[in-house]
């Protein structure tokens, strides 16, 4: 079966123009012109990926994202003509799994499309085999998406639970920084390029500094790994 694709968009044309050109890539399309519309058909339908445009009608792009991931992982790309960083730092922390600005060329918006569709397909693949990662003091129960330090918990965001996952199912392993952009922010990523940086900063904020136990250890030159030292030695 064809993977469904649903198209939130209020600018007929566009909307239009992207339904053609996934229908003649095989894709099974359905359209919503406002966020009302869209959350709904998103509760009553199973679709394998969504463009969401920000700026819609009755419910918001961000508002909407918020309350679909209150009951699906469905993938979202956000297709906006907003490009400022602050922007796509709100739509990726609000769960959304990439971020294409308009105008846009379809050849890149295909290529999104077809890396967040593997991406599921791994991801669906990985939890057929629930499991909990421990490093010292530090789990994080993937299938429920939950980190904890000493049953405590530690409230991340989508993008810092995705690195911190990957840091940890390879503690012990240096991995580049382009190893992370690509396993977590995706191949195609166009975004800042000090993104790994920064959300290495938010986790040892969240972690290291708030336990007091190092874990997250910058390589110079290199990139990342995870091992524990207590009380930061």
């Amino acid at each position: 079966m064809p993977d469904r694709i649903l198209i939130v968009e209020d600018d007929d044309k566009l909307s239009r123009f992207i339904e053609l050109e996934l229908t003649y890539e095989g894709y099974e399309v359905m359209k919503a012109a406002d966020g009302r519309s869209g959350l709904s058909l998103a509760e009553a339908e199973a679709f394998e990926l969504i463009l969401l445009d920000i700026m819609l009608p009755e419910i918001n792009g961000l508002e909407l994202l918020r309350r679909l991931r209150r009951f699906s992982k469905t993938p979202v790309i956000l297709l906006t003509a907003r490009d400022t960083v602050m922007d796509k730092v709100t739509g990726l922390d609000s769960g959304a799994d990439d971020y294409v600005t308009k105008p846009f060329a379809i050849e890149e918006l295909l290529a999104r499309i077809r890396t967040a569709l593997r991406k599921r397909v791994a991801e669906g693949q990985a939890q057929e085999a629930p499991k909990v990662l421990k490093l010292g003091r530090l789990t994080l129960d993937v299938p429920r998406y939950t980190a904890m330090v000493d049953q405590q918990p530690i409230e991340l965001t989508k993008r810092e639970f995705d690195l911190l996952k990957i840091l940890m199912e390879n503690a012990g392993i240096v991995l580049t920084r382009d190893i992370l952009l690509e396993r977590v922010w995706g191949y195609n990523y166009m975004g800042e390029t000090n993104s790994v940086d920064v959300y290495i900063r938010f986790l040892r904020g969240k972690i290291d500094d708030a336990f007091g136990v190092k874990y997250i250890h910058t390589i110079r030159g290199v990139g990342y790994t995870m091992r524990v030292e207590e009380d930061g030695k």
